[in-house]
């Protein structure tokens, strides 16, 4: 715990996406935890069902599928941080995200695309708005990918592209950032406990917890990379040698295996959701 503590207390400010459940929502709980001073914002559709106990935090209200929006959110979100933090290193959490599965033209053409603006387009977007406030004062960039990035993902294949893309995109900043007093960190969770399944198409339980995390553990895993330095970090021990196998598997090798064990989950398919978190 001295880590984190330690860790945490470098941030004046976090910035996180998706907070209102999952993986985000631990996010903030940990950091109201860990350091009592720090202002968090957070932009998601619901606010979290948490209170804010640090004075000056906020919820800044935005569908991240929505440009227009987005722009004004974090105009919003800069006016904020103007007044109530103007130093001290900045953490942004781009943890929002959704899946969809089934074959390509089973799940809906407008919830895929979707999903590209939502995992891609608004994590771009949003990064690079903050990111002159980030070089000014020094900070981390956090992107949620997900084992799915190591290999194309059959019955997943938008959600698995969308995250290779975040892996990739993450890897390559952090290599642009270097001296300038920012990081990235490209975080990949497995299968974690959060409404994620429920968007995607599948019912509770379709995934065993035995392949899974809490979105606490994510939260410590990735606390513990920022604090290593690392830009890349793969959350809990199986699902590192998953991925590590799957990395090193030609592509046509991996697309048939991960068939094979993405196509089990098909008797647990259930109509598409339309709301849901990560």
């Amino acid at each position: 715990m001295h880590t984190l503590h330690k860790v945490m207390s470098e941030y004046s400010v976090i910035i996180v996406t998706g907070g209102s459940s999952g993986i985000g929502k631990a996010f903030i709980e940990h950091a109201q935890k860990l350091n009592s001073n720090v202002v968090i914002c957070n932009l998601s559709r619901r606010k979290p069902d948490i209170i804010f106990s640090q004075l000056n935090s906020c919820h800044v209200p935005v569908d991240l599928g929505d440009s227009a929006a987005l722009s004004l959110a974090s105009d919003k979100v800069l006016s904020h941080l103007a007044k109530v933090a103007a130093t001290g290193k900045v953490l942004l959490i781009n943890n929002s995200g959704f899946g969809g599965y089934g074959r390509s033209d089973e799940v809906e053409r407008t919830h895929q695309l979707g999903m590209m603006d939502v995992n891609m387009r608004a994590v771009v977007d949003l990064t690079l708005r903050l990111l002159p406030l980030l070089k000014q004062r020094g900070g981390a960039v956090v992107n949620i990918a997900s084992t799915a990035a190591f290999q194309p993902t059959a019955f997943l294949a938008t959600y698995g592209a969308t995250k290779a893309f975040l892996l990739h995109w993450s890897l390559a900043l952090n290599e642009e950032l270097r001296g300038t007093g920012v990081t990235a960190l490209a975080v990949c969770p497995g299968p974690t406990a959060t409404d994620f399944f429920k968007r995607a198409g599948l019912k509770q339980g379709a995934v065993s917890d035995r392949w899974g995390q809490t979105s606490d553990q994510v939260v410590i895993t990735t606390l513990r990379a920022l604090a290593a330095g690392r830009s890349q970090v793969v959350s809990g021990w199986g699902n590192w040698l998953v991925s590590a196998f799957a990395a090193r598997l030609p592509k046509p090798w991996a697309a048939r295996i991960g068939a094979a064990v993405l196509a089990r989950f098909r008797l647990s398919r259930v109509t598409q959701a339309s709301e849901g978190g990560k």
